[in-house]
């Protein structure tokens, strides 16, 4: 008797519960009802004009940079300029203690003296026998002797002015002047070291940075994508629709001139899958340095594009979803495809949604669909006003 009264007690509290509990569900359902649907942001989408950029890690290098090594041995006797020095074509660099050189000039001018005198020598012989062989006091074969000596000492005489040339040459050679105009890099010597035309290391280079070359690199997608954007039959007419490109330095600042891309090499590097490309910049106050990093922005300008901000995106499954706000005010979870590229936080949408669509702009993540909302619709302006920045 006492187990069939426990039974009972049990199966009373169970059903006392489950009732509770159903009523609790149908007063949130009812609270739910009663409250209408949940409001969410909703925004209308329109074209925008935009530039979309790319940036592609570049290298600077000068249009000259010119080792400037000795071309005869000696010790370094002046160092006439200092690292980093912007110099002129024809300014002297260094100068190099080589007496060696000073020396053969003085022989060579000797050498000279002694020609000339032995020319003039023959000379006086030839004037004196032309006329005693007019004459017939002496055969005609004296004559042609002294002439033959003459033009021997004449032959000697323009050998020595050669060795005096060449003297004077390499004594030249130990003023060192700079090839163009430039910046001056390391210098690694000092006064007093012994240099050579052998020496593996330049005395320093001059770099020719009135413009520079930006060098960066496309994969052959980018490639691909690169040849499709700009029109033109050949890659010489596709270069000139290339818009002016700018140049991000190493401390996020943009470079006060625009580039113009001018090179891009036609074969690809087996080892990288990629082709190099060459960006040309002024440079007239010398900011940019041979050597130093950067990065080339190009721009793609798009003309009625459709833009969704990023955080109005659901990635699922590797791909993109939106809710559109369809009739009666319910939701539709909608898949779209974007660019790869984007414009700050904003997709550029390429199939999917239409100018017109009334996208949710947040604060869906419990959102299904087909559920309806209650739209609260915003200024489309205030949506894409970071864009028109």
């Amino acid at each position: 008797m006492r187990k069939v009264t426990t039974l009972f007690f049990s199966v009373s509290i169970g059903m006392l519960l489950a009732s509770c509990g159903n009523n609790d569900a149908a007063k949130k359902a009812a609270a739910a009802a009663a409250a209408g649907p949940q409001a969410y942001p909703v925004f209308t989408v329109t074209t925008q004009n935009t530039t979309l950029d790319s940036d592609y890690p570049a290298t600077i290098e000068g249009i000259q940079n010119i080792d400037i090594r000795p071309k005869v041995d000696g010790f370094i006797e002046k160092i006439l300029v200092d690292e980093g020095a912007v110099v002129k074509k024809g300014q002297l660099l260094f100068t190099i203690n080589a007496p060696q050189y000073e020396q053969q000039v003085r022989t060579a001018r000797a050498a000279i003296s002694s020609a000339e005198a032995d020319v003039n020598a023959a000379q006086l012989t030839v004037n004196k026998t032309k006329p005693l062989v007019e004459k017939d006091i002496i055969s005609k074969y004296d004559l042609d002797a002294a002439q033959l000596t003459l033009q021997s000492r004449k032959a000697a005489l323009a050998q020595a002015k050669a060795e005096l040339a060449n003297a004077q040459v390499n004594l030249g050679y130990t003023s060192i002047t700079s090839p163009v105009d430039g910046v001056v890099g390391s210098i690694p010597f000092r006064n007093g070291s012994l240099v050579s035309s052998s020496s593996t290391q330049p005395l320093t280079t001059v770099s020719n940075t009135s413009k520079v070359y930006a060098y960066f690199s496309l994969n052959e997608k980018q490639l691909l994508d690169f040849s499709s954007t700009y029109k033109g039959n050949t890659l010489a007419q596709q270069m000139k629709n290339i818009p002016p490109v700018s140049l991000v330095l190493a401390d996020g600042t943009i470079y006060a001139q625009n580039g113009k891309i001018e090179s891009i090499n036609g074969q690809i590097n087996t080892s990288t899958g990629s082709a190099s490309l060459r960006a040309t910049f002024p440079n007239p106050v010398f900011l940019l340095k041979n050597g130093a990093s950067a990065s080339v922005r190009i721009p793609q300008h798009v003309e009625n594009a459709i833009l969704v901000p990023q955080k109005s995106t659901i990635d699922l499954q590797g791909k993109k979803f939106v809710y559109i706000l369809g009739d009666s005010a319910k939701v539709i979870n909608t898949q779209i495809e974007v660019m790869e590229l984007a414009k700050d936080n904003f997709y550029v949408v390429t199939k999917g949604l239409k100018a017109g669509d009334k996208v949710i702009l947040e604060g869906f993540q419990s959102l299904k669909d087909g559920t309806k909302i209650k739209p609260e619709v915003k200024n489309t302006d205030s949506v894409y006003a970071e864009i028109k920045k």
